[in-house]
């Protein structure tokens, strides 16, 4: 990609880009298609594609965990104990207070639900409040809600716990494996949960039998993850290229992935997949931002390098959008769909 031309990316096309001056710890649209970045410095700053962007302060602290909140807006995590819930008109309300321990991850449904994991607690709400505690048997390293949000799964040392939301009588269903797992995703049939471990692997069970899936081969540690749309690939950073695991024709057990959009000797940071198309977004090291398609293999050239690692990467819910963040807080997005 070295000798691709700046005005060759999307960006300089389609594009705006923010020096927002804090690690991006997530680019996150909410189901209306609005962007915001959550910044680690504790505060949000609305994209608008039109009008000038604004930023709000969500937290006195730290920021450390950000996803779309259930209908619209965004729920935020911090270092202060406290769950914040960003309206998109920039009104920030408390949900929750956990009085001063760390909610490391956050996720929503839009059924209803919100989740907050604070140390070994994965605490689920309601639009009304609290709804119920889940202990687990460490600290939480990652929270998913299945497609229908029936279900959420914890990943945590030794395994992950998958539990049924409505349940009278709460009892995970336990998913064991030697180690320490961290970021965890439901497979869009909700048929496999797959974790990425602290070390350089992944592990993955099929829910029907139990059956393990490991997923190996790694030259670094995989924090990212992202199924495709119909569930047929897992893309993951964690390599030189972007790693595709085949979840069909009984895949990924057995069966190699497929690399792509690697030989530049930059590990892949981050990665999302397209909401309808068998396409994945990448970032890597050095805060480069490109686009695959997973049949051809074909490349195009998003954002280029600006020397630190892409921290956020996130599809608007349309498909239009594009969004990335940096680790030193440079923050943009993409348009597809303009002409």
């Amino acid at each position: 990609m070295a000798e691709v031309a700046e005005s060759d990316f999307l960006l300089a096309q389609r594009g705006v880009a923010r020096e927002l001056g804090a690690w991006v710890i997530g680019a996150v649209f909410d189901a209306r298609n609005r962007l915001a970045f959550a910044l680690a410095d504790g505060t949000l700053h609305l994209a608008a594609t039109e009008e000038p962007w604004s930023s709000v302060t969500a937290h006195d602290a730290g920021l450390l965990s950000a996803c779309a909140d259930m209908q619209e807006g965004w729920l935020t995590g911090g270092d202060d104990g406290t769950l914040m819930r960003t309206a998109p008109d920039g009104t920030v309300t408390k949900l929750a207070d956990y009085k001063g321990k760390w909610i490391d991850h956050v996720a929503a449904h839009d059924s209803g639900l919100r989740a907050a994991a604070v140390g070994k607690a994965l605490h689920l709400l309601g639009p009304g409040g609290p709804l119920k505690t889940l202990t687990h048997p460490s600290s939480v390293g990652g929270i998913a809600f299945d497609a229908k949000g029936k279900r959420v799964a914890a990943s945590h040392y030794n395994g992950a716990s998958v539990w049924f939301v409505g349940a009278k009588e709460d009892k995970p269903r336990v998913l064991e494996w030697k180690g320490s797992h961290h970021a965890i995703a439901f497979s869009p049939d909700g048929t496999h949960v797959v974790t990425a471990m602290q070390e350089p692997s992944l592990h993955g069970w099929r829910l029907t039998d139990g059956q393990h899936m490991r997923m190996s081969g790694y030259p670094g540690k995989t924090r990212s993850l992202s199924f495709t749309a119909r569930g047929r690939w897992l893309a993951t950073s964690g390599a030189e290229s972007i790693v595709l695991w085949p979840f069909f024709g009984g895949g990924p057990m057995g069966k190699a992935p497929t690399e792509l959009a690697g030989g530049d000797e930059v590990f892949c940071s981050a990665v999302a997949c397209h909401p309808q198309h068998e396409v994945v977004a990448a970032g890597f090291g050095d805060g480069l931002v490109l686009i695959a398609e997973i049949a051809s293999g074909k490349v195009v050239p998003v954002a280029p390098p600006t020397g630190s690692p892409v921290s956020a990467l996130s599809w608007s819910p349309n498909g239009a959008l594009l969004a990335f963040g940096t680790e030193t807080g440079r923050a943009g997005f993409v348009d597809l769909a303009r002409r």
